[in-house]
């Protein structure tokens, strides 16, 4: 699919407010309803647009105290990885994980109830994953900026 005008308004509007109707997101592109769902269908079976979902502030809902930690591993070969990265999909506590460039080689972002569920975390979870021999933890006092859900659509 070629990326034009209409196709990346499309995507913003989308991704601030995936819960439009398509005849609204077909007005505010320009579109006609049908052109406009063939459009989003495409993208979906390409995988641009890859689900829908709600996204949930997880201080208000949860009282969850966002943790960002930097973990260091051993050694970088493609076996420590597959093992790392293997095990930190099975922690439920982590959101996120990067695999880094520069001092840190992955980026967690982890969710605690607490510094006791950190802990706990930390004990259980965190140093025991393989191959891991470093790990920082710097506690988030509030978010500034979340493009990915405050996004402007114009």
């Amino acid at each position: 699919m070629i990326f034009d005008r209409i196709t990346e308004s499309i995507l913003r509007i989308l991704q601030h407010d995936g819960r439009l109707s398509n005849a609204d997101l077909a007005q505010r592109v320009g579109l006609s309803p049908s052109a406009c769902l063939r459009r989003v269908r495409l993208l979906e079976e390409q995988g641009v647009i890859r689900g829908y979902r709600a996204v949930i502030d997880e201080r208000s809902a949860h009282k969850l105290t966002t943790v960002i930690v930097q973990i260091t591993l051993e050694r970088l070969t493609d076996e420590t990885l597959r093992r790392f990265e293997a095990r930190i999909r099975e922690c439920p506590d982590v959101r996120e994980c990067y695999l880094m460039t520069g001092e840190a080689d992955y980026l967690l972002h982890v969710a605690a109830r607490d510094l006791a569920d950190y802990e706990r975390i930390h004990k259980e979870e965190l140093s025991r994953l393989p191959g891991v021999v470093r790990i920082q933890s710097n506690f988030a006092i509030r978010p500034v900026v979340q493009r990915w859900i405050n996004q402007d659509p114009a």
